[in-house]
């Protein structure tokens, strides 16, 4: 027991510690384990909404399967808690705070997720899952998380960037997903470019929130100084 708990964590722990770290202005660590409590929880409530959805047998193709069965659902509640807890929160007044609180939340539905992903499998699974699933959730969070950060930032833009940290994620997930589901024989080479295309983005988009929190906070000090 105490193995695979270590090793659903550890992926988990590694992610977040480097998101954080990268954060130029650091965020209050009780908050972030506030945010990933509650994207724990989140694994209850969508997995009684996929049950009763399989019970109804309303799933009948893997296209919507992929993409509302399960990304939609999965990314709706992680976008909604992060419009409930923390848009409107003082703490978040900078672009990257979107990607580390979005991220938080994610790597919380993943930790659990994991946990009993690999309670039922085997711990054989952890270093695929720690690849696959668990990075896919931290990336789809830095998307969200970016575009939440913008609406911030930019309210000219505001309920466009707002409406992207949800359809974006969605449309990753699902994709994601698809490729599992359709290509059962060579996801591999499908999924593994996919994988690389979506870190490239994500670490673009990470450097690019952090280098307007820099600029921003080096204004704000020169303003200061005058």
């Amino acid at each position: 027991m105490f193995a695979i708990l270590s090793a659903s964590i550890a992926p988990i722990v590694a992610l977040m510690s480097f998101i954080y770290l990268k954060d130029r202005i650091t965020e209050p660590i009780l908050l972030i384990v506030r945010t990933f409590i509650v994207g724990a929880l989140l694994v209850f409530p969508i997995m009684f909404i996929q049950y009763a959805l399989t019970t109804e047998n309303l799933i009948n193709n893997s296209f919507i399967e992929s993409f509302f069965f399960s990304a939609f659902i999965e990314e709706f509640f992680k976008w909604f808690i992060f419009m409930f807890l923390i848009y409107q929160h003082s703490e978040f007044d900078h672009h990257y705070d979107g990607i580390v609180y979005a991220v938080s939340i994610s790597l919380g539905f993943a930790s659990v997720e994991n946990i009993f992903y690999l309670l039922i499998n085997g711990i054989e699974y952890a270093f695929w899952r720690a690849f696959f699933p668990v990075s896919s959730h931290a990336l789809f969070g830095i998307m969200m998380g970016y575009y939440f950060g913008k609406a911030k930032m930019n309210k000219k833009m505001q309920k466009i960037n707002i409406l992207l940290a949800l359809l974006l994620p969605f449309i990753l997930h699902g994709t994601y997903n698809y490729i599992l589901k359709s290509f059962t024989n060579n996801w591999l080479y499908i999924l593994i470019p996919f994988m690389i295309l979506l870190w490239i983005r994500a670490l673009r988009r990470m450097k690019i929130a952090n280098e307007a929190d820099f600029i921003s906070y080096e204004n704000n000090n020169n303003n200061k100084l005058l």
